[in-house]
């Protein structure tokens, strides 16, 4: 715990807010915020009062004014801290990503072709549209789509990931950002966009919070908070002179002055949610950063807190991305070694991971070695959309494998035919959520190889935590209704929809949404960017189309697909946090009302002293030491209000339980000790 506060105050920052909490007492930052306006009024009232009273014509002690006046003061710029706290983490990563904008010269083609005529123009000059060559050892000089090439990118700079990662043409990986490097090979890239508009712009000048907008629930508890304070501002206002008419009445005591009604008000106007709402909202959009989730709006992540449905895609979200080969299941009468022998060889020039894994399977479970064709004149037939099958022809013998039904053609043309016992096993592998291959030498089926998606481990014990949240989760996929459901069982989502189109899932979300239910999704693709930009909360990959980047409202430095269950639960966290410290600071008033009250008008009603359940020691002790107070509050729950309440999957009912006991009772109790304890200490040093 320690650790993590001295992270959170760490000096560079520090430094930077305590200037910045100055500047920000301008007036015209100030009275975005109701209530520390109010609070900032009164600090200069209340300095103007002082300074009357120095030249004899104060209604109280100038000393008493001036301890008042300062800790009002204290309290506009504790508040003013506590934002510019949370905007200094923003800036300090601002400030490494400018590091990685650097002014670079891109070599600019006059056609999309590597040998086309090229020139060397400074960066700035690029416009949308342009044609780049990129090489290794270059630096990308803007976001582009790429159009020809393959290639490792270093990305390090923009992510903060050391490995790097592929770019290519076409697919799902073709999007490149500006500042990132290339380590081998070379790029053709389009520019996507003109000089500041580029996606590392758009990405400092959200850290830094110079967008950030408040979302519909922060401005709603803004205006509760405002009326509030007008509430007590008003109740402060009848005060005045109904003390006047309390003493003449009662022919004792003093009106209340000026400067204790402005104590009053400060102490019962809700400052402490007041001076911590605005670090609340930007230390939400901060922890996004932190988990590399570039958040475009303050709306988006607070929207993620709300979140009821969790579209996922199964592919590299539920599923580890690549199918495996986990069986080999013969023909009658073949044995076994021989079909993993002949399944070995006809992948041996299969490099898709699902043929590796072909590979790797027969050497592993047979002790079958892996060899080399190179010797003996192979002919590698390929894998094509049209085939669906590949293989080999070598010395007389011709092997192929692939899907059932082009087995089966291929068979039948070679004179033979698809054994009924080989129709089952493809049946029932796809049944249970398996991709079926068969194995053909000639005209003989010698059997079938088992593939399945591998379920992530852990990821089922994470959609239970999601359901005890409340929250639907929903599987995509592209695969047939009978393998999705097989898939769908075994990780435990609770609803799938299979043979997805880009369309089909825009239906499902609009579905969803007119059902009153906050969507969420994730995507790569440019077919996933009108899903994207119909779900509530939309995190494009940082890997996937420029398309998909720009119909999203939050990006995903990282690329993992997971990260949406973390920025759902980043989204409840800050939900949390602000009703939290509302409910916090509701209470706490409640408590500094019994120091201050019975001091105000102790001297005309003394049976209100039995309200003095402190035994303060002087109306000026209780009403100085509830200022303090309030003042020194904002400051011991910065650390809170930037690091967030800690959140556990749990239903709502037990959260308001949780929330009322904790943060309630404990902002009713806490200022009674701390008043307490202040006023004993003013006491002991004769301050009063």
């Amino acid at each position: 715990m320690a650790l993590e506060v001295m992270t959170l105050f760490n000096g560079p920052i520090l430094r930077r807010a305590a200037v910045d909490a100055f500047k920000k007492l301008d007036p015209r930052i100030q009275v975005r915020n109701p209530v520390m306006f109010v609070v900032f009024i009164g600090s200069l009232l209340t300095t103007g009062l002082w300074v009357r009273a120095c030249f004899g014509q104060g209604t109280a002690p100038a000393g008493f004014i001036f301890a008042v006046s300062i800790w009002l003061w204290f309290t506009v710029l504790f508040a003013n801290f506590a934002e510019a706290m949370a905007e200094g983490r923003g800036k300090a990563q601002a400030d490494t990503l400018r590091k990685a904008r650097r002014e670079t010269s891109a070599k600019k083609l006059a056609a999309p072709h590597r040998d086309a005529k090229s020139e060397i123009i400074p960066a700035a000059r690029l416009r949308q549209g342009d044609i780049l060559l990129v090489e290794a050892g270059e630096l990308i000089p803007a976001d582009g789509e790429v159009l020809e090439g393959i290639a490792s990118v270093d990305e390090s700079a923009i992510t903060g990931e050391s490995a790097p990662v592929i770019r290519e043409s076409g697919g799902d990986r073709s999007s490149v950002t500006g500042g990132t490097k290339v380590l081998s090979d070379w790029l053709i890239v389009r520019v996507a966009c003109n000089p500041g508009e580029t996606f590392l712009d758009r990405m400092i000048a959200l850290v830094e919070g110079a967008q950030r907008q408040k979302t519909p629930n922060e401005i709603a508890l803004n205006i509760l908070l405002a009326k509030l304070t007008i509430i007590f501002l008003l109740v402060c206002g009848t005060l005045l002179p109904f003390s006047i008419y309390a003493v003449h009445a009662a022919g004792r005591g003093r009106p209340v002055t000026m400067t204790a009604l402005t104590a009053l008000l400060v102490c019962l106007i809700p400052t402490t949610i007041g001076g911590l709402l605005s670090a609340i909202g930007i230390a939400g959009m901060d922890r996004m950063i932190q988990k590399n989730v570039i958040a475009t709006s303050g709306r988006a992540v607070e929207a993620a807190g709300n979140v009821d449905v969790l579209l996922l895609d199964k592919t590299g979200t539920i599923t580890l991305g690549n199918r495996q080969a986990v069986d080999f299941l013969p023909a009658p009468g073949v044995s076994i070694g021989k079909l993993a022998d002949t399944a070995q060889v006809a992948s041996l020039a299969d490099e898709t991971p699902e043929g590796r894994s072909i590979a790797v399977l027969a050497k592993t479970k047979y002790n079958l070695r892996g060899r080399s064709l190179g010797d003996t004149h192979a002919a590698f037939v390929p894998f094509s959309a049209q085939t669906r099958m590949s293989g080999v022809d070598l010395a007389g013998r011709c092997i192929r494998k692939g899907a059932g039904d082009a087995i089966r053609q291929f068979v039948e043309g070679q004179g033979g035919a698809l054994p009924p016992d080989v129709q089952t096993t493809l049946e029932a592998v796809a049944r249970r959520g398996g991709t079926p291959l068969a194995v053909a030498e000639g005209p003989h089926v010698l059997g079938v190889i088992e593939l399945k998606d591998i379920v992530k481990g852990g990821i089922k014990e994470r959609f239970a935590e999601l359901r005890q949240m409340g929250i639907k989760t929903v599987m995509i996929t592209g695969d047939n209704p009978l393998t999705a459901a097989a898939i769908a069982a075994e990780a435990g989502v609770d609803d799938f929809l299979a043979e997805a189109t880009p369309e089909a899932k825009l239906k499902l979300i609009r579905e969803y949404q007119q059902g009153g239910r906050l969507v969420a999704m994730t995507g790569d693709g440019t077919n996933d960017a009108p899903a994207l930009a119909q779900a509530d909360v939309a995190v494009a990959m940082n890997s996937g189309t420029q398309a998909a980047k720009e119909a999203g409202n939050m990006v995903d430095l990282d690329s993992n697909p997971t990260k949406l269950i973390e920025v759902v639960e980043a989204g409840k966290q800050l939900l949390m946090t602000r009703g939290a410290l509302t409910t916090f600071s509701i209470a706490n008033d409640v408590s500094k009302y019994f120091a201050i009250i019975p001091a105000l008008f102790a001297g005309v009603y003394p049976d209100l002293g039995r309200l003095n359940i402190m035994h303060l020691s002087s109306p000026s002790s209780a009403i100085l030491s509830a200022v303090i107070f309030n003042a020194l509050i904002i400051i011991a729950l910065i650390p809170l209000a930037l690091r967030g309440v800690k959140y556990r999957p749990l239903p709502a009912g037990r959260l308001l339980l949780q929330n009322i006991l904790i943060y309630g009772l404990g902002g009713l109790i806490t200022p009674f000790i701390g008043i307490k304890l202040i006023d004993m200490l003013l006491t002991t040093l004769h301050l009063t």
